[in-house]
C-alpha cells in the first residue's frame, strides 16, 4: 500500500511540475508577443482615437498649435450639416442591402456550392475573386462599366437599342448602382463563411434526415441553417460594421456625387473634414461614428445573449 501511495504521490508531483512548466512557457510567450502587439495597437488605434476626440473640441486646420477651443460647436455643425442626413441614410441603405440581399444571396450560393467537386471549387473561386480585388481597383473597374460615353453599360444599351442613363451622374440611379457593386464585391466573402459552417455539419446528421424522408428544403431550413448559427452571427456583424465604415469603394466610383448625394458617413468625413482642412469637424464626425459602431456592437451582443437565453 505504501508503494502504491508513493507512486501516486510521484505522479501528482510530476503533473504539478509539468503544469508549472507549461504555465511558465505560456508566460514567456505572452511576455514576448504581447508588448509589440500592445505597442502597435496603442500607436495606430488608441492614440489616433484620442487625437480625433481632442480635435473635435477645437477649430483646427491641421497646421500650427491647437488653441482655438470651440467646445461642442463642431458636433452641432455636423448634426446640422445639410449633407450629413443623406450620408446617414446612405449608410443605412448599405446596411439594409447587405442584410436583405447580400447575405441571402451568399447563403443561397453557399448551400448550392457546399458539396465537394472540381467544378464546385471553380465556381467558389469565381464568386470569391471580387472580394480579393482591391476596393479602389473594383471602384475604377465599375466606374468604367457605368461610364455613359465609353463604358460597358451604354455599349450593351446600344446593342439592344436602349438608351442607358448616366447612372453615376443621376441622383436616382447612383445609389442602386453602388449597391450592385457592393453586393458583387462582398457576397463572396460571406459565402465562404457560410460554406465553412456548412462543411462543419456532421454528414451523419444530413444522411439520417434523408433516410427519414426529409425533403431538401426542410433539411436546409431545419437542420443546416440552425446548425451554422455562429457563422451567420459573424457574417451579420461583419456586414453591419463594414457598411458603417464603407469608404474606399465609394471614392473611386462616385466620389460622393452627384451633388454629394452618394456620401456615406466616412466619405462625408473625408470630403468635409479632411479635404477641406477642418480637422475639428472631421474629428467630431469620427467620434460620432465611433460611438455608433460601439452602440451597434453592444446592442448586437445583447440581442444575441437574449436569443441564447431563450
Amino acid at each position: 500500500m505504501a508503494s502504491v501511495a508513493t507512486g501516486a504521490d510521484i505522479g501528482t508531483t510530476v503533473g504539478v511540475r509539468r503544469r508549472r512548466y507549461m504555465e511558465r512557457k505560456s508566460l514567456i510567450a505572452l511576455l514576448l508577443f504581447l508588448p509589440p502587439a500592445l505597442i502597435l495597437f496603442t500607436l495606430f488605434v488608441v492614440l489616433p482615437m484620442v487625437d480625433a476626440a481632442t480635435f473635435s473640441f477645437f477649430d483646427w486646420n491641421g497646421y500650427g498649435p491647437i488653441t482655438d477651443f470651440v467646445g461642442f460647436e463642431n458636433y452641432a455643425d455636423v448634426v446640422t450639416h445639410r449633407n450629413f442626413g443623406p450620408a446617414i441614410r446612405n449608410s443605412l441603405i448599405v446596411v439594409a442591402v447587405s442584410l436583405l440581399i447580400q447575405l441571402p444571396l451568399a447563403m443561397w450560393c453557399a448551400i448550392a456550392l457546399s458539396e465537394r467537386g472540381v467544378h464546385i471549387n471553380v465556381l467558389r473561386v469565381l464568386f470569391f475573386l471580387p472580394y480579393m480585388l482591391a476596393e479602389v481597383a473594383a471602384g475604377l473597374i465599375w466606374k468604367f462599366v457605368y461610364d455613359g460615353n465609353y463604358g460597358l453599360l451604354p455599349a450593351i444599351g446600344s446593342a439592344i437599342g436602349v438608351d442607358m442613363p448616366f447612372v453615376l451622374g443621376d441622383k436616382l440611379w447612383v445609389i442602386p448602382a453602388i449597391m450592385l457593386v457592393i453586393t458583387w464585391k462582398y457576397f463572396g466573402f460571406h459565402m465562404m463563411i457560410f460554406i465553412a459552417g456548412l462543411q462543419s455539419i456532421p454528414g451523419e446528421v444530413i444522411e439520417a434526415a434523408r433516410l427519414d424522408g426529409v425533403k431538401k428544403w426542410q433539411i436546409v431550413r431545419h437542420i443546416k441553417i440552425p446548425m451554422i448559427r455562429s457563422a451567420i452571427v459573424i457574417s451579420v456583424f461583419f456586414a453591419i460594421t463594414g457598411a458603417l465604415q464603407l469608404f474606399d469603394l465609394i471614392i473611386p466610383l462616385s466620389n460622393g456625387g452627384p451633388s454629394h448625394s452618394s456620401h456615406t458617413i466616412v466619405t462625408f468625413l473625408y470630403q468635409f473634414g479632411i479635404l477641406r482642412m477642418k480637422l475639428g469637424f472631421g474629428g467630431a464626425v469620427s467620434v460620432i461614428l465611433f460611438f455608433a459602431c460601439v452602440i451597434v456592437a453592444l446592442a448586437y451582443r445583447r440581442i444575441l445573449f437574449r436569443v441564447e437565453q431563450n
